[in-house]
């Protein structure tokens, strides 16, 4: 009895090893070809056939692991756009930092999945019928009648033209940088920016953890990173040159 209760688990070992990874080292080398390639046609190729499927089941096992699906209407959607976002950040791999790449995009799309549910979560606390009168108190009657869905033109032009004035800047500073770090730090802070109105970053921890996975760089080389950056800014405003605020 002894011997088959072996031969048993032996076989059972033997069939978990010849499970197929979703995403395996071949992953790993088709995004690295993928940043090498310079033809068009080729990394659209390469991306359908060796990586939008890894990307999927990603996304897909993040989802459902996680529960990330339930605070939102449309598992679909969520699931698209969190492989939209891994495909934008591909080029941020750096393969010689000696991470593999599974480890780096479940990592980008954890934390992206985070920051939208606690977005949607945030906007499901805040959201009342207004037909519903009788649980509305004081305020919340007393903002709905004030609310103004479009802000005065002036002030939209003069919000315009400091966040013009605020990309200049940045990439002024950008300008300026030598250092690798530096400029991956700079780049993230402009997309950080750019798609500002998309995130709900609720605190400092938060744009850290943001900013080092858009950069990819450590926290010790975020933070020298910033330091430079910010004595560049600080000695962009003491000219006056870029009116942001």
């Amino acid at each position: 009895m002894a011997e088959k209760k072996i031969r048993r688990r032996r076989r059972r070992g033997k069939s978990k090893s010849t499970v197929k990874l979703y995403f395996h080292a071949g992953t790993h080398d088709a995004i690295v070809q993928f940043q090498n390639s310079e033809s068009e046609s080729e990394k659209e190729k390469i991306y359908i056939d060796e990586i939008l499927p890894a990307f999927n089941k990603l996304a897909e096992n993040l989802i459902f692991i996680h529960g990330f699906a339930k605070p939102h209407g449309s598992y679909e959607d969520l699931k698209n756009d969190c492989v939209t976002f891994l495909y934008e950040t591909l080029n941020k791999f750096d393969p010689s930092r000696g991470t593999k790449a599974f480890s780096y995009f479940n990592v980008v799309a954890k934390n992206w999945l985070i920051i939208q549910s606690k977005k949607k979560t945030k906007n499901n606390r805040r959201h009342v019928s207004i037909d519903d009168t009788a649980s509305l108190s004081n305020g919340d009657m007393s903002t709905i009648e004030t609310h103004q869905t479009v802000p005065p033109q002036d002030e939209s032009i003069l919000k315009e033209e400091s966040l013009q004035n605020l990309f200049m800047m940045m990439e002024e500073i950008r300008r300026k940088l030598t250092g690798e770090n530096e400029l991956s730090c700079m780049d993230a802070i402009i997309t950080l920016f750019k798609s500002i109105e998309e995130l709900d970053l609720l605190n400092k921890r938060a744009v850290f953890v943001y900013m080092r996975d858009l950069s990819d760089l450590n926290p010790k080389q975020l933070s020298v990173a910033m330091s430079v950056i910010r004595k560049h800014y600080k000695d962009l405003v003491k000219t006056g040159d870029f009116d942001i605020f």
